[in-house]
């Protein structure tokens, strides 16, 4: 695996771009495909994340078979605008609007949005903000649905141990390894990636940390960011995927997420961590194409992919036998 001149793993199929949002800010994306339904797909929030490094698999699949896939770095990671005026100095606070600025840029109206961990936050978040430009949304491994779950039912991480990132693409590897189920397919150029926009972005975390303080302080905020008795009206359809083996977000968080979320099929795949897009890329690549192309994924690969049996299958989602 090369690396580009911009620094980025370079993948057949997964193009580059650069394009100015309305606020001034240059946001750049991986893309592919170049007719078709819209795709979003957000990465999630450990340090090193990027479009590029979330979605190295599934994009090009998508792109390949009708879709045009947009892969964005959200503020704060990857190589998002780093200057002071559009720096995300509230975290998450700055996803959704994103997100929105994002979808305008590019010339897309009505797309079909996805996300794993922050990501996957950020998708409800946006579902809810602006469910009129949502034509469905798949979520992936997120520890908490908003306040659906309280928190004292919140399942902390089994790893215990994980390394702290201290500048290098080896301790990068060290931070990473233990949340995939296959951490030896993580390779030396990915890391060095991951590295460098870690580097580039060293004030993710702190914007985040302010972030969720400011949620919980201003009660403007709070109500926008509430899900409860919110997200399960939205009449947006959804599924959600949760690896049997993640050790970041351990699968219980899922079984009282699933209890909350009436409307969403859970699907929990095996020999999966909390990346199930890089641990089993065949898998959720034809999740996310059956959902995302008919509406409704085929008997054989929700069999396949775990889809849950805590509960009656939504028939609407999932092909009956």
């Amino acid at each position: 695996m090369s690396r580009t001149e911009e620094g980025l793993v370079a993948v057949p199929g997964l193009l580059s771009r650069w394009v100015r949002l309305g606020n001034g800010a240059l946001a750049h994306y991986m893309t592919s495909g170049e007719t078709g339904p819209a795709v979003i797909l957000l990465h999630g929030g450990i340090q090193g994340s990027s479009g590029a490094a979330g979605w190295r698999f599934m994009a090009p699949f998508l792109g390949q078979n009708g879709f045009r896939v947009f892969a964005p770095d959200q503020p704060g990671f990857g190589h998002a605008d780093t200057n002071p005026e559009f720096s995300p100095i509230y975290g998450t606070i700055s996803h959704s609007d994103f997100i929105n600025e994002f979808a305008t840029a590019v010339g897309i109206d009505r797309f079909y949005l996805a996300g794993n961990s922050m990501g996957a936050d950020n998708t409800i978040q946006y579902v809810m903000d602006h469910p009129e430009r949502v034509i469905s949304f798949i979520l992936i491994a997120t520890m908490k649905v908003g306040d659906n779950v309280a928190d004292e039912k919140q399942i902390g991480p089994k790893l215990t141990n994980m390394a702290q990132f201290d500048g290098t693409a080896k301790s990068m590897g060290d931070m990473i390894s233990p949340i995939m189920y296959k951490p030896s397919a993580v390779p030396q150029e990915l890391l060095e990636m991951r590295a460098e926009a870690a580097n580039r972005q060293k004030d993710s975390y702190e914007a985040g940390r302010k972030g969720r303080e400011l949620i919980r302080k201003d009660p403007a905020l709070n109500a926008r960011f509430s899900t409860k008795d919110r997200f399960n009206k939205i009449g947006v359809p959804g599924i959600y995927l949760y690896g049997k083996d993640d050790v970041l977000a351990p699968v219980e968080n899922a079984y009282n997420q699933e209890d909350t979320l009436q409307n969403i099929q859970m699907f929990y795949p095996e020999e999966c961590g909390h990346q199930g897009q890089t641990d089993q890329p065949d898998m959720f690549n034809q999740v996310f194409l059956e959902f995302f192309s008919k509406g409704k994924v085929s008997r054989a690969t929700a069999d396949w992919a775990g889809v849950s049996t805590r509960r009656p299958e939504n028939s609407n989602l999932v092909e009956q036998k």
